[in-house]
């Protein structure tokens, strides 16, 4: 009896904290529906009745699909080419045996303490030098490099991969790419995924390098776009606009979420020892 409380106890603090979780995107999802002066004067958890009104301020003041796509444009390259190359370096830096690889991993290390905001004026410099203002490229390409993720996969690597593997994949004659791709990276999935999914939501919502490096408005990503809304003249008229677009924002997330969520549990289930 006493472990039925302790459980019962248990799922109900797990009920309240899920609960605690989603109460943000409900708030959210009602004040998209309810206008500026009615979200400013009153707090409310029933939806209101200007839908329509924010919808129409939004497009009026600028293209939100034109700015999922141009986010899409950046999180999705960046997400598959910071994973892959990602994973590659990780897997060199763990199973190979080579002078220097203890600098490297240092470096690595380093890398990761040292806040990207410090190197913004000279990224931009070489950016503008480069005649890459206004392109995505900037975006994309140093986004591939990632000191963490390496980090992580290495650790996972370790901790799930057994050298014994790859020497018997040597003696039958197999090149190391062909180990890599064919051993070594269905192994790293999960750990990929779980990584894929904090890359992908930073790159969506990443505001600060877009703003910088982007002029042209029909480049703006979505969380510019965003900004500019909420820091246009009338304030108080766009707040419920501003909550309708974010909460439309939030959509490519919450599918990305699924998405590796799932493939990381198919990936343990698939890779899990039976008897």
């Amino acid at each position: 009896m006493g472990d039925k409380i302790k459980k019962g106890i248990l799922y109900v603090c797990l009920v309240i904290l899920a609960l605690a979780c989603l109460l943000p995107f409900y708030l959210m999802m009602i004040n998209s529906t309810r206008s500026g002066a009615e979200i400013v004067t009153s707090f409310s958890m029933l939806p209101g009745k200007s839908l329509r009104e924010n919808w129409e301020v939004i497009t009026n003041y600028f293209n939100l699909f034109q700015g999922m796509k141009n986010s899409l444009l950046i999180a999705i390259p960046v997400t598959l080419l910071s994973g892959y190359f990602s994973a590659i370096t990780a897997f060199a830096l763990a199973m190979y045996k080579f002078k220097g690889r203890g600098v490297i991993f240092g470096v690595i290390l380093v890398f990761m303490m040292i806040p990207s905001q410090l190197s913004l004026i000279g990224f931009y410099n070489l950016v503008s030098s480069l005649k890459l203002i206004n392109s995505y490229i900037p975006l994309i390409v140093p986004a591939i490099a990632s000191p963490g993720i390496v980090f992580f996969l290495k650790q996972y690597l370790e901790s799930v991969l057994a050298p014994s593997l790859l020497e018997a994949a040597r003696i039958d004659g197999a090149s190391e790419l062909y180990i890599f791709h064919k051993i070594v990276l269905p192994i790293m999935m999960p750990g990929i995924a779980t990584m894929s999914i904090g890359t992908f939501i930073g790159s969506w919502n990443n505001y600060l390098l877009p703003l910088v490096l982007l002029t042209k408005t029909e480049k703006f990503t979505l969380p510019v776009l965003v900004a500019s809304l909420k820091s246009s003249t009338d304030i108080v008229k766009n707040q419920g606009a501003t909550y309708l677009s974010v909460a439309i924002s939030v959509i490519p997330i919450i599918i990305a979420f699924i998405f590796f969520s799932r493939y990381i549990i198919d990936s343990i289930g698939a890779g899990a020892v039976k008897e």
